[in-house]
């Protein structure tokens, strides 16, 4: 499962820079998380980033997109074919 920032994003942009995969921008009213490049972390982190520095808990499961810890794997190797996946 991607990620997605709900409307009680406060737009602080706490999230942006955590994001190794810069799949995180700022949108017209909050931040937004490009599915397409969110890996959750995996391959990075044993936990997402963003999360943690997130400080209204604004950033949850996508729950219309769902991924499992293998198919996040898949992603970041292709987003980042030169490098080896930190696994946990």
């Amino acid at each position: 499962m991607a990620l997605h920032i709900t409307d009680e994003c406060s737009s602080c942009g706490a999230c942006e820079p955590e994001c190794p995969n810069g799949a995180i921008s700022e949108g017209e009213d909050h931040y937004l998380i490009n599915s397409d490049l969110c890996t959750e972390c995996v391959g990075h982190f044993a936990e997402p980033q963003c999360m943690s520095a997130c400080p209204t808990d604004s950033i949850e499961k996508d729950p219309g997109r769902q991924e499992d810890k293998d198919a996040l794997l898949v992603k970041f190797r292709t987003l980042h074919p030169d490098k080896e996946p930190v696994l946990s």
